[in-house]
């Protein structure tokens, strides 16, 4: 089982691409593997027949377990001398690495809970988080793992019994109240069952509603200064760097530039806790091709020059949308920007990505008519304007402190410097 970045210590083997005697070309997909970050393929690192499975599907297995055997084939006769120990290749953690199906964005690694010290892996907590099992609840389930360990037979159990009780309860319920409960299909619609992207992803949107008190505060950005620094700049960097630049670097360095003035919003919530966070971590929202939505993130962006948050920008978009990303690229998120104006939306009312604490929305940049302050009086002229949305954790972030982090991201676009480089 490979590793598959920090805070992922196990993985469900969903599917076997390769049976037992089935012949495996080198780098050929042997088996789907599942956490609750990612889906993945491990290919093989080796050409030769698949001798033997040693986990059924449905199992979860830790990093670094030896999950199959695959027999080398055998071409001459010095390969014939090799020892049977020779032709057996271990497919584990020290092979090549997987290959990314899919990935969405949520919160991983090893968790104490300080009530009782109890370890919980991150397939447990993201199912206990998914299905809204409180802390209390959690700690009094019966692990049977080692040293007393919650494993995932042990919180499914916990949820039947609990689905049971419910179905109890509803069986005592008037006939209207069941009936208001079922889901209708009319003649001709079409039911599709949620892939399991999607799942996750409707799983946490439901979660983070739940979790924080969403309030979400606009402002409108004259980015008159940006659209024609951009303009001019464009054609030159995509000659000398042979990479597009977009709008989107341009946000998310003036979101960074403001949080460090605003270390409210670069924050997470543990409980009665507040964590500040020292690094930005900045994670950008992609729309993927099925119509997904995947997260990857840029990592230390204060700590970028303008051109490396555009580079870093462009690489991980691309490689989002062709599901080339590794784990380590979709975790540890501090912050998140979403672009709404990509699908031409004036704004919109965005959903933080738990922990954290805020989310900043970018709408289309359009041009309209401005009454602007001159020295000789006021004056209508035609100018690139956008509304900046963002939504921020009300338990943490209040009206006014979500207010003055907009202001100043606001202030920084604005005062775009137009002579600056690269």
């Amino acid at each position: 089982m490979p590793n598959m970045g920090e805070g992922v210590i196990e993985a469900t083997i969903t599917k076997w691409l390769k049976r037992e005697g089935e012949k495996v070309d080198e780098d050929d997909a042997i088996a789907e593997i599942a956490t609750d970050k990612v889906d993945s393929e491990i290919p093989s690192p080796v050409e030769g027949i698949m001798a033997k499975t040693l986990y059924e599907e449905g199992d979860v297995v830790p990093v670094g377990t030896v999950i199959a055997i695959i027999e080398r084939k055998t071409g001459d006769s010095k390969n014939e001398k090799d020892s049977e120990q020779d032709k057996l290749a271990e497919v584990s953690v020290e092979t090549k690495p997987y290959r990314e199906k899919s990935a969405v964005t949520k919160e991983g690694g090893e968790a104490v809970l300080p009530a009782s010290g109890r370890l919980y892996s991150p397939l447990v907590k993201s199912i206990a988080k998914a299905e809204n099992i409180t802390r209390e609840e959690l700690e009094k389930i019966e692990g049977t793992g080692k040293e007393g360990r919650v494993t995932k037979r042990d919180i499914l159990l916990f949820l039947k019994k609990r689905e049971n009780k419910r179905d109890e309860n509803l069986n005592k319920q008037p006939p209207a109240a069941k009936e208001s409960s079922e889901k209708i299909t009319g003649t001709g619609d079409t039911v599709v069952e949620m892939d399991r992207m999607r799942r996750i992803i409707a799983d946490h949107m439901v979660m983070s509603k739940q979790t924080s008190p969403h309030v979400t505060s606009f402002i409108d950005v004259d980015v008159t200064a940006i659209v024609k620094w951009r303009d001019k700049a464009k054609g030159e960097f995509l000659k000398r760097e042979g990479e597009k630049l977009t709008f989107t670097p341009l946000f998310i360095y003036a979101a960074a530039e403001a949080l460090k003035e605003f270390p409210g919003i670069n924050a997470s919530v543990d409980g009665y806790k507040i964590i500040y966070r020292k690094k930005i971590n900045i994670g950008m929202a992609v729309a993927l091709p099925a119509g997904n939505l995947i997260v990857p993130v840029i990592k230390d962006v204060s700590e970028k020059s303008l051109l490396g948050i555009v580079k870093s920008v462009n690489d991980l978009a691309k490689r989002a949308r062709n599901n080339t990303l590794n784990p380590a690229e979709i975790q540890g998120g501090t912050f998140t920007v979403t672009n709404f104006g990509s699908f031409d939306s004036i704004s919109g009312t965005p959903v933080i990505n738990q922990p954290q604490v805020a989310i900043l929305g970018i709408g289309a940049i359009r041009k309209k008519p401005v009454v602007l302050e001159t020295e000789n009086g006021d004056v209508i002229a035609i100018r690139h304007m956008m509304i900046l949305s963002l939504a921020y954790d009300h338990r943490v972030v209040d009206g006014a402190l979500g207010g003055m982090y907009l202001k100043k991201v606001k202030e920084i676009l604005e005062n775009w410097d137009a002579d600056r480089t690269f």
